[in-house]
């Protein structure tokens, strides 16, 4: 069963579990998206996230992406 874990509404609060310690695998950047494949969790910033996205969602078990945090104000 895969489970997939976007934000929809904007304004809404949001209890993210993405923290500015989670790095992402690739680059090092703040993960904003993880996935689970084969019962490991992987992270990734907005960019590797979306890079891999189509390959990933195909295998991944959890999708967890908190993007529209980067288009929040302050």
């Amino acid at each position: 069963m895969n489970t997939l874990s976007t934000p929809t509404e904007m304004g809404a609060v949001l209890d993210y579990r993405l923290t500015a310690a989670d790095r992402c695998d690739s680059c090092g950047a703040q993960a904003y998206i993880a996935a689970e494949v084969n019962g490991s969790e992987l992270l990734f910033c907005a960019h590797h996230g979306r890079k891999y996205e189509e390959k990933l969602r195909a295998i991944a078990t959890s999708w967890h992406d908190e993007t529209a945090r980067l288009a929040e104000t302050n």
